[in-house]
Order: structure tokens, then C-alpha cells, then sequence
């Protein structure tokens, strides 16, 4: 791309990768559509990149070893990086449990010059539980599924992610309103 292309590309324009990585019930997915909401109202184009929806179709067939889920990382990471060149601003809830997974997908962004922020839903294990969106910590109480990341199945946080968001002390607007500011202040938004 030329400067001169460079220069009159708008605001909306501009793609990115926002990867939101926390525990099951986090809030991820919610901060995510809710600011997907936002920034469509302003004309930005925007996908968001559900974690569930991608097991379904891109990664069907994956199970949940440590090798499994970074292949699932890498293959979101890899599309996610393709349309935010391509000018979109790409949403990304997925636990992405290992720090070394999450490394190799900022790693891909850097090398394309590509724009990745990683955000931390930080929400404790004990509020994750309790929300409990898909029943998935009363299916591991109950001995029914193993493997259930951060309960029994590690969860390495981020040591020092673009932004922690603290969920479970804010609205989901003031969520994404705190994400949409680190947008802005990176000329993502």
C-alpha cells in the first residue's frame, strides 16, 4: 500500500484483532457483541469470531487436548489476521487457554503488520461458576466432562495483556465501553 492510499484510508477502514481471552462465562462473548453492536452504529465493519461457533464449523472435529486447542487457536488466529488486513475490525472470544498459543497468533499479526490487542476478561473462577453460562461447571461438579479450563484444565492469564477488563465489577457496557477507549487511543476506532 502507498502512502498516499495509507493516508486516505478512513478510520473505518482500519482493521484490527481484538482477542478476548478468559475463563468459560468470563463475559467474553457478551463485551464482544456488545461492542460489535457499537462500532457497526458507526460504520466500522466488524465480525466477531465466537469461539463456539468456530469448534462447529472451521475446527470441527477437534477435541481438547493441549495440541487440539492450539491447532483450534492458530486456525482462528490465521483467519482473524486475514480480515483485519482486509481493513475489519475482528472481535475474538475464545479462551485460548495457553500463553504460548496466544503468542504464536500476536507473532502472525506482527509479521503481517497487522494491528492484535489481547484483552484479559479477567473474571474469577468462582463468578465464572456461578454464571455458569453453558452449564459447563455444574456438568465438571457433577463428574459428567474433565478437562474444563481453570477448574481442571489449566488457564495460563496473560501477564500483561493490552487491557484487563475486571467483568465482574462493571456493567457490559461499561466493558466495552473501556474497550472501544483502547481502541480509539490505538486509531482502531
Amino acid at each position: 500500500m502507498t502512502t498516499d492510499q495509507e493516508s486516505s484510508m478512513s478510520v473505518t477502514e482500519t482493521g484490527a484483532t481484538v482477542w478476548l481471552t478468559g475463563l468459560p462465562s468470563a463475559g467474553k462473548t457478551t463485551i464482544a457483541y456488545e461492542l460489535a453492536g457499537r462500532l457497526r452504529s458507526e460504520g466500522h465493519r466488524v465480525e466477531v469470531l465466537d469461539g463456539d461457533e468456530i469448534r462447529e464449523f472451521l475446527s470441527a472435529g477437534l477435541g481438547f487436548s493441549r495440541e487440539d486447542r492450539h491447532t483450534n487457536v492458530q486456525r482462528i488466529g490465521f483467519v482473524a489476521e486475514l480480515l483485519a488486513a482486509n481493513g475489519v475490525k475482528v472481535l475474538v472470544p475464545v479462551i485460548a487457554p495457553y500463553a504460548d498459543s496466544r503468542d504464536a497468533v500476536r507473532k502472525r499479526h506482527q509479521a503481517e503488520g497487522t494491528a492484535y490487542l489481547e484483552v484479559h476478561v479477567a473474571t474469577p473462577v468462582e463468578v465464572c461458576s456461578v454464571r455458569d453460562v453453558k452449564g459447563l461447571y455444574a456438568k465438571q461438579a457433577a463428574g459428567e466432562i474433565s478437562g474444563l479450563t481453570g477448574v481442571d484444565d489449566p488457564y495460563e492469564a496473560p501477564e500483561s495483556p493490552d487491557l484487563r477488563i475486571e467483568s465482574h465489577q462493571q456493567t457490559v457496557q461499561e466493558s466495552a465501553a473501556e474497550l472501544y477507549a483502547l481502541l480509539s487511543e490505538r486509531g482502531a476506532a
